[in-house]
């Protein structure tokens, strides 16, 4: 069974674990560190459907980079870790109702997200968009696919600037189960997705003939989120954040989950290494 497949059976089994911890946690605390810790347990929202960040393992359990991340959290917490998965469309809310502390779920900053939540600086990560293509095309460049058909997503944010800077012909379907069907069936010539993403499906030996072998583009990067007026706590993850950069953290979860070292991990661990003179 695919990891998108059990994703909604995992979903109401962590809901149900999620809700009686919520019961005693319906609302952000004036500290929301000293709620985490008086309760022990530290609640994040991660992805299970998006390898290798945060996916369903054989055996059910949520795994991948940003899981271990969140277990760094609460190993620095010195409490248990309880993860909860989580969409695009819900994760705010579930931040916002108090059914989790903290996401951790491949989230990049903007102006909308920023009026809602509390960004965590530094970022943690970054992604682009990027194709998905048979190696058999030996694409070398964009303008490469320039007039090409293309498999998208619908309503993916850069369709429009993929369109407008590279003149691509993009297809789009509802979810990138079936965008990724239609490019087995070579309905179109490549997958324009979050190059994130992409890494993940790469690694499934279905995909053994297919690359990403273009620069990635629109990078914006990821932030832990917690909610508003919480500056105790989004001052301790930063520090972590700080930490993770620092000794090299993301670089070694980049290789425990067979995905090349991201041009943004490799700055950000010089520059920590810089500003600490080591």
């Amino acid at each position: 069974m695919s990891v998108r497949n059990r994703f909604p059976r995992l979903l109401a089994v962590a809901l149900l674990a999620t809700g009686l911890l919520a019961a005693r946690h319906p609302q952000a605390s004036a500290d929301e560190l000293a709620t985490i810790k008086q309760r022990e347990t530290l609640i994040v929202g991660v992805k299970a459907d998006y390898p290798p960040f945060g996916f369903a393992s054989q055996s059910g359990d949520i795994t991948g980079i940003e899981p271990d991340l969140a277990a760094d959290v609460a190993r620095h917490l010195g409490v248990k870790l309880a993860l909860v998965p989580v969409t695009a469309a819900n994760r705010i809310q579930f931040l916002e109702q108090g059914k989790i502390d903290l996401i951790i779920a491949t989230m990049n900053d903007t102006k909308e997200r920023s009026a809602e939540v509390d960004m965590v600086k530094p970022y943690y990560y970054a992604a682009g968009y990027n194709i998905m293509a048979p190696k058999s095309l030996k694409l070398k460049s964009w303008r490469e696919l320039e007039g090409k058909p293309v498999c998208g997503i619908q309503d993916a944010y850069y369709n429009y600037q993929a369109t407008m800077n590279f003149k691509l012909q993009i297809t789009t379907y509802p979810g990138p189960a079936e965008a990724l069907s239609a490019l087995q069936q070579g309905r179109c010539v490549g997958l324009l997705f979050d190059d994130t993403s992409i890494k993940g499906d790469l690694l499934e030996p279905k995909w053994s003939d297919y690359e990403m072998p273009l620069e990635s583009q629109e990078v914006q990067p990821w932030a832990l989120a917690v909610q508003k007026n919480q500056p105790e706590w989004a001052a301790y993850l930063s520090g972590i954040v700080k930490e993770w950069a620092k000794d090299g953290t993301i670089l070694n979860l980049e290789t425990k989950y067979h995905i090349g070292h991201s041009k943004f991990a490799e700055e950000a661990h010089q520059k920590a290494l810089g500003a600490s003179g080591n």
